[in-house]
């Protein structure tokens, strides 16, 4: 070697170094070195920390294609989402990845737009031909053909929207968190509580609607008109500004809490105030809720839950840990009814509206 080389040159060029580098400086061979690369627990506890430090000083990264030839294994995940926009769905994809990279693996994202099986196909094709060890699927829309058929090859988990359980799933409660806000309402003594709906082609809406429609039919309540929103403020408002014409309406369910901010809105302009006149709750707990006027009840979803479970459900199927049938491997995430000032006792009079 020529005295200005040094591990990581070459001729003056700059190459990263090698294991060869690093098993030099440590002092141990390569095959050593792999192992403590690859976390290997046939290595002395001293020669470990001996090859860490040769690694740290040379800035030596292990080479992923390399690893995943030697593992059979890639650790990256790929991710498949309907709409990345959406709160919900955002703070899913943010929680699995946190609990991806504590488990040493990176995401790779696609966002299906068209409501097709077809796209969702080709979606799951370039996530595995981008070699990942397995897939994870926020909020199944409903597609062109019933049901969500994966020919992907790799570990599937489903958050939030496989009615069929074809898939392991990890499921937030939807419908006890829409009981838990309608049966708020009603226990205030509001003769029955309007529903702001999520859109019909989402999984997660539709049994909110219907855990809603459930609870007043069970409570012998009236059951009001569906108004269908798309999860936006501005839904919430033109619809909010329907209902606050309505002198009859008094407690109003919103299917997410943004749609609940345009409904609270729609109802101040209208001169009808909130709780006084009309309580409102949301569903999803955004970090804005507490701050609103007034601070909007509403249901706590467990983001950071759903994620962790995701990722471990698949982390499961990768490592061959788990043989319980798809329908079996449910995981539950049961979200909370938060009460702020925003709902409060029926007005007067209005029992016998």
């Amino acid at each position: 070697m020529d005295q200005s080389e040094t591990p990581g040159t070459a001729r003056g060029r700059s190459r990263p170094p090698s294991q060869a580098d690093v098993a030099a400086l440590a002092g141990v061979s390569s095959q050593t070195v792999s192992r403590v690369a690859n976390n290997r627990s046939n290595v002395e506890p001293e020669t470990r920390e001996r090859v860490l430090s040769a690694m740290r000083v040379l800035g030596y990264q292990r080479n992923s294609a390399a690893r995943a030839l030697t593992l059979g294994r890639f650790h990256v995940l790929g991710v498949v989402t309907f709409d990345v926009a959406a709160h919900g769905n955002a703070r899913t994809l943010a929680a699995i990845s946190r609990a991806a990279q504590r488990a040493g693996y990176s995401l790779n994202v696609v966002c299906v737009e068209d409501r097709t099986e077809e796209a969702v196909q080709q979606a799951v094709r370039q996530l595995t031909e981008q070699a990942v060890d397995g897939l994870i699927v926020i909020e199944a829309q409903i597609l062109d053909r019933p049901g969500l058929d994966l020919h992907s090859g790799v570990p599937v988990v489903v958050a939030d929207g496989d009615p069929e359980r074809r898939f392991p799933s990890v499921d937030t409660d939807q419908a006890a968190g829409a009981t838990a806000a309608t049966r708020h309402l009603l226990d205030l003594g509001h003769r029955t509580v309007w529903h702001v709906g999520g859109p019909q082609d989402s999984y997660a809406a539709r049994r909110r609607a219907a855990a809603w429609h459930a609870t007043l039919k069970a409570a012998g309540a009236p059951v009001p008109p569906l108004r269908y929103g798309d999860w936006t403020a501005a839904s919430g408002y033109e619809i909010g500004l329907e209902l606050a014409a309505r002198p009859e309406v008094t407690a109003v369910f919103a299917a997410n809490d943004q749609q609940a901010l345009g409904l609270v809105r729609a109802l101040h302009e209208a001169g009808r105030r909130v709780p006084q006149d009309v309580s409102v709750v949301g569903f999803d707990d955004l970090p804005e809720a507490a701050y609103l006027l007034p601070p909007l009840t509403t249901i706590r979803q467990d983001f950071e839950e759903v994620g962790r479970q995701c990722v471990a459900q698949l982390l499961a199927q990768i490592d061959r840990a788990s043989d319980t049938p798809a329908a079996e491997r449910t995981v539950t995430v049961i979200p909370d009814l938060v009460v702020r000032a925003s709902t409060a006792p029926a007005p007067e009079g209005s029992a016998g509206r």
